[in-house]
């Protein structure tokens, strides 16, 4: 059996271009340290952000239709920061930038240790951050031992 080692790439459809690659060069690129290349695909822009782990791409949407986070499809996407203090940071940078982040808050119904900040994108997928939480670091190290 193959083994995922991890998410390559996402592909998020956007319905202004310019104005989500705005808001995305400053979350990815100028608060997350992501970086930024530009292709074409099917005759249509693509703006790609990516870290050494994976790739976050916006296209233009096809249908013009607002986001609905509880029809299928995308609910939110969660990144993982290393500590604690990495989610206070990355709320404040947001904040900083102009973009409404939510306060880096415990979030104890769902985890002891479950720390996080939310915001939006301009089209209305809710994005968030949270740290490496005990249990998220205990399945990593410990998964042959895990029951399943």
């Amino acid at each position: 059996m193959a083994t995922v080692i991890g998410i390559d790439h996402i592909y998020i459809t956007v319905s202004d271009l310019a104005r989500s690659r705005a808001f995305y060069d400053t979350v990815f690129k100028e608060v997350l340290g992501f970086r930024s290349n530009t292709f074409t695909l099917g005759g249509d822009p693509h703006v790609q952000y990516y870290n050494r782990h994976f790739g976050y791409v916006l296209r233009p949407a096809r249908v013009a239709q607002a986001h609905e986070p509880y029809a299928p499809g995308l609910h939110h996407l969660c990144l993982r920061v290393d500590s604690i203090d990495d989610v206070r940071t990355v709320a404040a940078a947001l904040n900083a930038a102009g973009i409404s982040a939510t306060p880096a808050t415990l979030h104890g119904d769902y985890a002891p240790d479950y720390w996080a900040t939310f915001f939006t994108d301009p089209d209305g997928v809710r994005l968030e951050v949270t740290n490496y939480r005990q249990e998220r670091r205990d399945r990593h190290d410990r998964w042959d031992g895990l029951p399943g």
